[in-house]
């Protein structure tokens, strides 16, 4: 999913008063496997995954840099039902530190019956299912592949299975108390004829809402853009309101959305990390000084830039580190060493480091660019968004 522009919602509500949670709804991408893919979708190798604590550590620093947070779901940048353990590791991870902020997933609904129950104890709140289509000839129209388990299986058996699946996880997401809405993206000559019908039977299974999206990338058969226009999207949402409450998005890029996107550079200064009072600075590894092209688990020395008095960013320090080796100790050590540190830049980190740095509030950002370029990026100069990515990643 691509980072959303601060907008305002595009959005015309048919049917029901539709209640509105106040602030953005933030992203958290710790999906790692998808379960299917569209034929429309991109080619592009999906972006890496971010870790529970990374996530967790994300939302913390938006929520302590003001941001007005209203809701947080795990969407993308696979599938939060195909490995299920991350995301209930996240939002248990949320839960204990955000006990009132209501919690959502984005999933196709594959797995939704085996763990209705466990999303809800867990803390989950909302449920938003993407539903093309009811018809598994449709479905076969949509989707390149649907992988149900760790194998791809025939489309043609694939497509019937994933309405079941559907159907299945509306009704136990509803036994369990959970909400269920429904987001369907229109696709002109395929699934619109669908609208209605997709509709009626969500909301017989127990769905409470349908978002309407627009595709964005659709073409005809003779290549040429083919997207919905906002006459056909109303027209659709006025049918679909007579079974649910029915949102139509404008622009599906625009929406009260902050997205921590993970394996893509960074979008905007308002996707990274920000000093604070306790954790003024940023760590470097660098194998020259001039470049970021140093791995973490061979550096011995960390550059520390921070604020000088006139607040311009400069080098401060040149800081020893544990030494090669020694396993999750040495990690443990590394973020002792950055107490004062809000951000750590290298042009690579394992898992565990990772995971150990963010849970001691020090986000890794994985890149290749200039080292007073990056570190001026980050306290709000250069060019954003060029060269910065996170190993959640940003």
């Amino acid at each position: 999913m691509n980072a959303a522009p601060a907008c305002t919602p595009a959005r015309t509500c048919f049917g029901a008063e539709s209640p509105r949670l106040p602030g953005k709804r933030i992203d958290l991408p710790v999906a790692a496997r998808a379960i299917a893919r569209l034929l429309s979708a991109p080619a592009a190798k999906n972006p890496r995954a971010m870790l529970p604590q990374e996530a967790m550590s994300w939302l913390d620093n938006m929520i302590s840099q003001g941001a007005d947070i209203g809701e947080a779901y795990i969407s993308g940048p696979g599938d939060p039902l195909a490995e299920v353990q991350p995301t209930l590791e996240t939002i248990s991870l949320i839960r204990r530190r955000h006990a009132d902020l209501p919690l959502g997933i984005t999933t196709l609904g594959i797995n939704g019956e085996q763990y209705a129950e466990a999303l809800a104890e867990h803390g989950v709140n909302t449920v938003t299912l993407q539903v093309e289509a009811v018809d598994p000839e449709v479905v076969k129209k949509l989707y390149a592949w649907i992988r149900p388990g760790t194998k791809t299986i025939p489309l043609s058996q694939a497509a019937g299975m994933l309405v079941d699946e559907q159907q299945r996880a509306i009704s136990a997401l509803q036994r369990a108390g959970l909400k269920v809405t429904i987001r369907t993206t229109v696709y002109p000559g395929i699934n619109d004829s669908q609208v209605a019908a997709i509709a009626e039977r969500m909301g017989a299974w127990g769905a409470e809402k349908m978002i309407l999206v627009p595709c964005t990338s659709c073409v005809n058969e003779m290549g040429s853009p083919n997207e919905p226009d906002s006459a056909s999207m109303a027209t659709l949402a006025k049918l679909a309101a007579q079974y649910l409450t029915t949102e139509t998005a404008e622009q599906a890029s625009c929406t009260n959305t902050a997205t921590a996107e993970a394996g893509v550079a960074v979008p905007a200064a308002a996707m990274l990390p920000q000093p604070s009072a306790a954790r003024p600075n940023v760590a470097v590894v660098s194998a020259n000084g001039m470049d970021i092209d140093l791995h973490l688990g061979q550096a011995t020395k960390a550059l520390i830039y921070g604020p000088r008095e006139d607040g311009l960013p400069c080098l401060l320090a040149t800081r020893s580190l544990p030494e090669p080796g020694g396993g999750g100790a040495r990690w443990e050590k590394l973020a002792d060493s950055f107490t004062d540190c809000f951000a750590l830049l290298t042009s690579g980190a394992g898992d565990n480091p990772r995971k150990v740095l963010a849970g001691r509030g020090i986000t890794v950002l994985i890149t290749d660019g200039n080292v007073e370029g990056t570190v001026d990026v980050l306290y709000g100069g250069g060019k954003k968004g060029k060269q910065c990515r996170t190993e959640r990643r940003l």
